[in-house]
């Protein structure tokens, strides 16, 4: 007899996979904000004692551009191992379900 809904199994491990992708998306959100914050801050606070508005801001905000990139490629690429392993499982056991229920 065919189940109408996932299994607890399935349930659980879909959860994880979404709490591991929520996860990365809020570090990656977090860290392009905090970066962009410190360049903008920092660059207007170089300009107040330098005096050399807007100069430094716009070059540390351009900076931090390509800075922002680097880090979210590498925050994404450290959880992708743990996504992959959550994804393979979901699939895994959503196939063996479909399977066991063909069968019967």
């Amino acid at each position: 007899m065919a189940q109408d809904g996932p299994t607890p199994d399935m349930a659980q491990n879909q959860r994880a996979l979404l709490t591991a992708l929520a996860g990365v998306v809020g570090q990656v959100g977090c860290l392009t904000l905090a970066i962009v914050l410190i360049a903008m801050f920092g660059g207007l606070w170089l300009d107040s004692q330098l005096g050399t508005r807007p100069w430094i801001t716009l070059g540390l905000i351009l900076l931090s551009v390509p800075l922002t990139f680097f880090l979210v490629l590498r925050t994404v690429l450290s959880k992708a191992d743990r996504i992959q392993e959550l994804s393979s499982k979901t699939i895994r056991k959503s196939t063996q379900e479909d399977a066991e229920g063909d069968g019967s």
